[in-house]
């Protein structure tokens, strides 16, 4: 998971910091000179962690902090604020037109980035804003990469234009947007073309296409997992086409989380999202002050919030709060909760942005797989079975057992997982699961 080694790293620095209780002048600069070997062992631009530390050293030795009661607490709040200013502070949009004036979005990035998925996932979320977005197939070099937007844009449910390979983007570009007007579509996503590296033949091409249309913004999209490789393309591209913001791909992977954290003070361009997986619902706005949060192991509590109202369907979670205030949630409720925390990203995903569950997680594989062994016990269930737990006595476990192709133990333990789910329901809503040191995570009341 992006930056889990530098997130370790800074917690048993911070960690004792807050054990020493009054600081010395010498206390704060020796753990500053560790979070700087952490910062650059993770691949931040030197001169970036240089100003960084300087900037953090100059706050964080003076009296104010020293005479503190918690001056460990103050270096850290200064450390999370000037790493929040150092992402950008603010979270910024896409910036777009009026809807009834056409946006011409132009996507810029090397081959392998994930432009092309990127671009659907953009189509998607504007689309889900009410816009009309149409997905442009500007890229006539890499083999499927026509074919490639198209399946994307048919899953987001957003037409694309393509005038086949062997056409000049620029043509294409032009003709796209005729396309849009006489279509009444007000957002124009242009999937440009690619490299292995920058060279004058993909800049001319992208600059050309800004020559021929206007071009609202200039999006460049970028492999997180090539950390400083990443900063000095973003800078390259910049300089040549000027950018209005940047997208970093892959972050959800082994990165070191570089990237993050230089390209907004080289580029001096915002990141507007972070893709965090293959879905083309994986896709998350930026926002710095929640990202240094995660980074300094404070978890993301925000974001589970938004991943919450965007995928869990109100009306029914109404009507599961009713049955579990009158104890009347039975096994249909359990499939549907269940059901619902699988669309946010699993249970990992979720317990990650827990403040201080996410150290707890790490050596720890977290075994999603009992999602689909419950669902197979509770389709073995008769209707009447699942709205009333009650009814089910031993032989009905054992018919369900067979049917769903388990032991009967495992029929016993759902039952008692049931049991256990009511109990905690009527006392407060539970207690966070606890992650050992090795084996696998499971529920409080696992089967």
């Amino acid at each position: 998971m992006a930056f889990e080694s530098l997130s370790d790293k800074l917690q048993n620095v911070f960690k004792n910091l807050r054990s020493k209780g009054r600081l010395t002048e010498a206390d704060v600069k020796a753990s500053l000179k560790e979070v700087k070997m952490a910062l650059l062992e993770a691949d931040v631009n030197f001169k970036v962690v240089k100003q960084f530390i300087n900037s953090v050293t100059e706050r964080a030795v003076g009296q104010d902090v020293m005479n503190s009661l918690t001056p460990g607490q103050m270096v850290i709040k200064i450390v999370n604020e000037e790493m929040v200013a150092l992402m950008g502070s603010e979270t910024t949009e896409i910036k777009l037109n009026n809807s009834n004036e056409l946006t011409v979005i132009m996507m810029a990035g090397l081959q392998g980035a994930g432009k092309t998925t990127t671009s659907a996932k953009i189509a998607g979320k504007l689309k889900a804003k009410g816009r009309k977005p149409l997905l442009v197939a500007c890229d006539v070099y890499r083999p499927a990469a026509i074919k490639q937007l198209q399946v994307n844009g048919e899953k987001q449910g957003v037409p694309v234009f393509s005038m086949g390979d062997h056409q000049n983007p620029v043509d294409i570009a032009k003709a796209a947007i005729e396309h849009a007007k006489n279509n009444d579509l007000n957002v124009v996503i242009l999937d440009t073309a690619g490299r292995l590296h920058v060279d004058e033949t993909m800049m001319e091409e992208l600059a050309n296409i800004q020559k021929a249309i206007k071009v609202d913004q200039t999006i460049f999209v970028v492999d997180a997992m090539t950390g400083q490789d990443a900063v000095n393309v973003a800078k390259s591209f910049n300089e040549q086409i000027e950018l209005d913001g940047v997208i970093l791909t892959k972050m959800d992977g082994d990165t070191r989380g570089g990237a993050a954290l230089s390209i907004r003070a080289v580029t001096g361009k915002p990141i507007l999202y972070v893709g965090m997986g293959e879905k083309l619902s994986d896709l998350e706005q930026f926002y710095p002050d929640r990202m240094a949060s995660r980074i300094l192991g404070m978890g993301d509590i925000l974001t589970l919030i938004d991943k919450a109202q965007s995928q869990i369907d109100e009306d029914k979670a109404r009507e599961l709060n009713q049955k579990i205030k009158k104890a009347t949630f039975g096994y249909d409720d359990l499939l549907e909760s269940l059901n619902q925390v699988k669309n946010m990203g699993g249970i990992a995903d979720m317990l990650s942005m827990l403040p201080g569950v996410g150290s707890q997680l790490k050596n720890v594989e977290v075994d999603d797989s009992q999602f689909s062994r419950i669902e197979a016990i509770i389709l073995s269930m008769t209707p009447q079975e699942r709205a009333n737990p009650d009814l089910i006595n031993p032989s009905r476990k054992k018919r369900i057992a067979q049917g769903a192709g388990v032991d009967l133990s495992e029929v016993n333990k759902l039952a008692k997982m049931l049991e256990q789910m009511k109990k905690m329901m009527k006392q407060f809503g539970g207690s966070l699961p606890k992650a050992g040191k090795r084996g696998k995570f499971k529920f409080p009341f696992s089967i």
